[in-house]
C-alpha cells in the first residue's frame, strides 16, 4: 500500500516542488528575503493560486452540474414518489434505472460536484509529504524532491512565520507557544471560511424546494461538522499545510460569492436577486433551462397534486367513437337475414302501410 501511495504522489510531489521554489524565486529576485517564512508562504499562495487556475473548467462543469440538479429536483420527486414505500429489488431496480435515465436525458452528472475537491486532495497530500520531507532532504537522509535541493529544504524548514517553523505541527510544538497560537488561529480562520461558504451556499443558492431533499439535509449536518473536523485533524498537520487549506478556502469563498451573483442556481434568493437587477438596469433575464425539460412544476405542487390522466398530443387528429346506429326495421345481418321487429306504432285512423299488408 505504501509503495502505491509513493508511486501516484512522487509525481505530485515534483510539481509541488518545483512550483514552490520557482515561486520561492520570483519573490527573492523582488526583493523579498530567502531565508524569510514569509517568503516560502507567500511561495504557498502561489502554489494554491496556480492549481484553482487549473481547476477552473471543472469548477464551471460543477457549476452547471449544479444547476442542472436543481432543476431536475422536480422530476426527482416525482420518480421518489411513484416508488415511495416499495422496497422490493424490483422496483428498487427500476427507480434507479428511471433516475440514471433521467441523468442521461438531462445531462446530468451529480458526481461533477466532487471532482474538484476529489483532484485537490493529492495535491494537499502531496504538500503535506514535500513539508515533511524538508529536514530529511536538509540533512542528506533523503535525496532531493525536484529543484528542493538541500539548501532551499534548510532554509524552508528553519524560515518562521510569527515565530513558527512552517513545518511545525501543533501536536509536535514542544511546547513552543508560538507555533501553538498560530497553528490554532490558522484552524479558526480555516473552520470560519469553511461554515461561511457553505452557509452562503445553503441561504442564498438553494430553491426554497430542495431545502428538505436529502442533500439538503446533508449539507446543513456539514455546516456544522466541518468545523470540527478541522479541529480534531489540524493540531496534526504542519503550518504550511494549514496555510495551503486556509488560502483554497479563500479562493473558494471569492470564487463561489462570483457565482452566485452571476450564475445562480434555478429558483435560488440569488437568482430573484439577479432579475430584480437585470430588470432595473433595462437588460433581458434568461432563466438557465435544460431542453426537453419542463420548468413549469414545483416541487411543492408535485407533493400534492394526483397525475393527470393522459391526454393527446397537441395537433394529433383524435379518432371519432363510433355510435351504434338503429337497423331500420324488417333489415338484419347479411348473414343472420331480415330481423323481426314490432312495427311502428299507427295512429288512429290511418290507414296500415303496404308492408304490413303485403303477405296477407
Amino acid at each position: 500500500m505504501s509503495v502505491w501511495i509513493d508511486t501516484v504522489l512522487h509525481p505530485l510531489e515534483w510539481v509541488v516542488a518545483w512550483l514552490m521554489v520557482g515561486f520561492h524565486q520570483i519573490f527573492t529576485f523582488i526583493g523579498l528575503p530567502e531565508a524569510s517564512g514569509f517568503t516560502w508562504a507567500l511561495s504557498i499562495v502561489g502554489l494554491v493560486i496556480v492549481i484553482r487556475i487549473i481547476l477552473i473548467p471543472l469548477f464551471v462543469k460543477q457549476i452547471h452540474a449544479s444547476r442542472r440538479m436543481q432543476l431536475i429536483q422536480p422530476e426527482m420527486q416525482k420518480i421518489q414518489k411513484k416508488y415511495k414505500g416499495k422496497t422490493d429489488p424490483e422496483s428498487r431496480q427500476a427507480m434507479t434505472q428511471e433516475t440514471m435515465a433521467l441523468y442521461k436525458r438531462t445531462g446530468t452528472n451529480p458526481f461533477s460536484s466532487c471532482l474538484p475537491i476529489l483532484l485537490q486532495s493529492p495535491i494537499f497530500f502531496a504538500l503535506f509529504r514535500v513539508l515533511n520531507s524538508l529536514q530529511p532532504i536538509a540533512t542528506g537522509k533523503k535525496s532531493p524532491i525536484g529543484p528542493m535541493t538541500a539548501v532551499l529544504a534548510g532554509q524552508a524548514n528553519n524560515s518562521t512565520i510569527f515565530g513558527a517553523p512552517l513545518s511545525a505541527t501543533f501536536v509536535h510544538a514542544n511546547g513552543v507557544l508560538s507555533t501553538q497560537i498560530v497553528t490554532v488561529v490558522l484552524i479558526v480562520l480555516m473552520s470560519a471560511t469553511t461554515f461561511t461558504t457553505q452557509r452562503q451556499l445553503m441561504m442564498k443558492n438553494m430553491p426554497a424546494n430542495a431545502m428538505d431533499n436529502p442533500f439538503a439535509k446533508q449539507q446543513k449536518v456539514l455546516l456544522y461538522l466541518m468545523p470540527l473536523f478541522f479541529a480534531f485533524s489540524g493540531i496534526n498537520f504542519p503550518i504550511g499545510v494549514l496555510l495551503y487549506w486556509l488560502t483554497t478556502n479563500l479562493w473558494s469563498m471569492g470564487q463561489q460569492f462570483y457565482t452566485i451573483r452571476r450564475m445562480p442556481a434555478p429558483g435560488s434568493p440569488a437568482e430573484k436577486a439577479l432579475e430584480a437587477r437585470r430588470i432595473k438596469s433595462g437588460k433581458e433575464h434568461k432563466k438557465f433551462t435544460i431542453p426537453g425539460l419542463s420548468h413549469d412544476a414545483d416541487a411543492e405542487d408535485i407533493q400534492d397534486t394526483p397525475v393527470a390522466e393522459a391526454k393527446p398530443k397537441s395537433g394529433q387528429r383524435q379518432q371519432p367513437k363510433r355510435k351504434k346506429r338503429v337497423k331500420p326495421t324488417g333489415q338484419g345481418d347479411a348473414k343472420t337475414g331480415p330481423t323481426q321487429q314490432p312495427g311502428p306504432r299507427q295512429k288512429p285512423g290511418a290507414k296500415p302501410s303496404a308492408t304490413a299488408d303485403g303477405d296477407a
